[in-house]
């Protein structure tokens, strides 16, 4: 993600892969952008059924006990939601925060949500642990997904953190506690793992 602010300016601006976001005040506005590849018509729908079902994930995720921004309003291309104070999780997890991100990401298997970019930049650690940016998310029950989801979200611990494999740790104790299936899961996680290492060769 590059910014794209402007020092003399009070917006901040971020460039995403599918997304412009605007930070004005207390309000985010993600806006999805063209993608000039594909025929127009084509783009139209794809991003505005794209920015409905993120805004229709980031509130069931909500109704099911993940914290997540407030949508305020859906604007064909365009989302509208709170602003979150706090930091990324990249620079504040802990063993306790990533025990309370494992009990999150549970709630949102069991619920059938699959974020499929799950970061520890997706997550902010502020007065609650909140998940940010589906754009990616989707509908699946399958292990194989669950698997992947979690998978990335090692990846991204293993990658920035020193201390990986006690916040692995902790975030498999909180997945436990949250998602009955979490057995399975974590051993298809470590078949994604020895796939991994077996393409590396």
């Amino acid at each position: 993600m590059s910014s794209l602010g402007d020092a003399r300016s009070s917006k901040e601006w971020f460039q995403c892969a599918e997304a412009i976001v605007e930070i004005e005040g207390d309000l985010v506005y993600k806006r999805r952008i063209e993608k000039r590849y594909r025929v127009k018509e084509l783009d139209k729908r794809i991003r505005k059924e794209r920015t409905k079902s993120e805004a229709k994930l980031i509130s069931e995720a909500r109704r099911k006990g993940v914290p997540t921004p407030i949508i305020f309003d859906v604007n064909e291309y365009v989302l509208v939601m709170e602003k979150i104070e706090g930091n990324l999780a990249r620079e504040a997890i802990n063993e306790d925060i990533s025990e309370r991100i494992g009990e999150f990401v549970g709630l949102l298997h069991k619920s059938g949500i699959i974020h499929s970019d799950l970061t520890t930049s997706n997550i902010i650690v502020g007065d609650h642990i909140y998940f940010i940016d589906f754009g990616l998310s989707f509908v699946e029950s399958s292990t194989e997904a669950r698997g992947v989801d979690v998978h990335v979200f090692f990846q991204s611990l293993e990658g920035t953190h020193e201390s990986y494999g006690q916040l692995k740790e902790s975030f498999i104790k909180g997945y436990k506690q949250t998602f009955p299936q979490a057995a399975q899961v974590l051993k298809r996680v470590e078949e994604i793992e020895r796939r991994g290492r077996y393409v590396e060769r």
